[in-house]
């Protein structure tokens, strides 16, 4: 179906008409659609998702190998899900859980991908996240903290940034895993961030978005890193943000759904990556000082199909930002302090054209979601796209937590999933309950 059309075309362009192709067939399909069946079609298919994702907590099957070294994220990606649709695991379960991860906890410190590797910030990440998911006394206590801190600081590098593993990169991702983790212990302190802000500011590209390392291209999952890493120390203001904004709000194309990088294609993954940097955007009170947002700073979007029309959202600065509430520097607050203020207006992106892309071209009515029409399922994209629709719902409320209006759930008002930290994504609820745990301890 290329045709003369695409006659003359780069790969990249072919790939990217092919995608619009695709997705436009899906929208003019659900366009012609009766009401009733609309209705239908945008509805979370919560039963099977949860199905699929309850099956990937058992045996996997042999072409899951490849995964071997990453078996932490497998767990967080799974209950990190179920935990969106409000479901839970059974306690054998949940004590299977806790009992692998402690055998992949390294007596150094920090986790491995599985029980006897070598320990790594993004497993760690995984780990930290999923025990912190499960909740509860027995989840939380089994993190060894003071030999996690000593691995943090043996990843720590003379240039700010950080280390994944014994002789591995030094990364945005890496500053970000690091940081996140030792401020939901309650860990974080002058000796870790200490020049990291310097780093992640030297990542930061011509376009406006973070690289993962000095003289890289902008990306998605990097900006993300990188920005809500400079939250949680506190040194956001440093980074130029309306030219990060600019960045990001023409990441969303007329897919409805976001590409990581400039010239790339749409991906349901960056429905959280992208999408959830927007929504720390929308809550820094920093953004709106100086000069303010550029005139560019516009979603480039395209309308719902039929009677589910979107608004148009004002992408101006006026009306936003966030109320001071913190009156000094305490690096163990800033996560806490975050999500204490007030959002004001509207979202910096089109959240009601990002669910129908989640749920209309990524979701899969047997369970779990893709990166778009033509791919497999997979427990990541499954993740990110269910933590991405999170973003989007509640990126009209005036408080990370508080319910939503049904205006701002596309389809049927039980898609609602459960609110997250958007600094750390996991559930705000546990978010509160680890808090408190290691507060104490």
């Amino acid at each position: 179906m290329a045709s003369m059309a695409s006659e003359g075309l780069t790969v990249t362009q072919r790939d990217q008409l092919m995608v619009e192709q695709e997705v436009g067939k899906i929208y003019t399909h659900f366009s012609e659609l009766p009401p009733s069946s609309k209705s239908i079609l945008l509805e979370l298919q919560r039963d099977e998702h949860l199905e699929y994702l309850t099956r990937g907590l058992g045996i996997l099957p042999p072409s899951f190998a490849s995964l071997d070294a990453n078996r932490p994220w497998l767990c967080y990606w799974i209950l990190h899900s179920i935990a969106l649709l409000d479901e839970y695991i059974e306690p054998e379960m949940e004590d299977a859980v806790v009992d692998f991860l402690s055998l992949c906890q390294d007596p150094g410190g920090g986790y491995g991908g599985g029980p006897g590797q070598m320990p790594h910030l993004a497993t760690t990440y995984a780990a930290v996240n999923s025990l912190i998911t499960l909740g509860g006394s027995r989840s939380l206590s089994s993190i060894d903290r003071g030999s996690l801190y000593m691995f943090f600081m043996k990843m720590k590098q003379p240039n700010g940034g950080y280390r994944m593993h014994d002789g591995g990169e030094v990364d945005v991702r890496a500053c970000y895993t690091a940081i996140s983790v030792a401020s939901s212990l309650n860990l974080l302190d002058d000796e870790l961030v200490q020049d990291v802000g310097s780093f992640i500011l030297s990542c930061q590209t011509y376009e406006g978005g973070i690289a993962g390392e000095p003289g890289s291209e902008a990306h998605g999952g990097y900006t993300f890193c990188g920005l809500a890493t400079m939250i949680l120390i506190d040194e956001v203001d440093r980074l130029d943000l309306p030219r990060l904004v600019d960045w990001l709000v023409f990441r969303q194309g007329v897919e409805c759904g976001f590409q990581g990088r400039t010239n790339k294609l749409v991906d349901g993954c960056y429905s959280f990556w992208q999408g959830g940097t927007l929504t720390l955007l929308e809550s820094l009170h920093q953004l709106f000082h100086g000069n303010g947002l550029s005139d560019s700073s516009q979603s480039d979007a395209s309308e719902l199909s039929g009677d589910e029309a979107h608004a148009t959202h004002d992408h101006s600065c006026s009306g936003h930002g966030l109320e001071n509430t913190t009156s000094s520097i305490n690096l163990r607050d800033t996560s806490y302090n975050f999500i204490q203020g007030r959002r004001k207006g509207g979202p910096l992106f089109d959240s009601l054209a990002l669910q129908q892309y989640i749920l209309l071209c990524s979701q899969l009515w047997d369970g779990g979601l893709r990166d778009k029409p033509g791919k497999n399922r997979d427990f990541y994209h499954t993740c990110y796209c269910l933590s991405g629709l999170s973003a989007s719902q509640y990126s009209t409320s005036k408080d990370f937590d508080s319910v939503p209006l049904p205006q701002a759930v596309l389809g049927p008002y039980s898609n609602l999933t459960e609110p997250v930290h958007p600094l750390h994504n996991v559930l705000l609820s546990k978010y509160h309950d680890a808090r408190d745990h290691f507060a104490i301890h």
